[in-house]
């Protein structure tokens, strides 16, 4: 390995989320700013919002009839 090429590594790099949760962890940078983090992603906070797929299959399944009867 080359000497003196890799970047340093801060153990105690602060972390700062945009919804004021601040942590430390490992990194090469001494701090970060993140959009989101587990006190305010939806999938953790449990807002989730879940897309209905219902009507998308219902549209296909027409779709791929009209073209097997054009094709009869």
């Amino acid at each position: 390995m080359k000497p003196d090429i890799h970047p340093t590594y801060h153990e105690q790099a602060k972390i700062v989320c945009s919804c004021g949760n601040t942590f430390t962890t490992g990194s090469t940078a001494e701090s970060l700013r993140v959009d989101l983090c587990s006190k305010c992603h939806p999938f953790y906070t449990g807002q989730q919002k879940l897309v209905d797929t219902e009507g998308q299959v219902d549209r296909f399944m027409q779709r791929l009839r009209r073209s097997k009867r054009m094709q009869d």
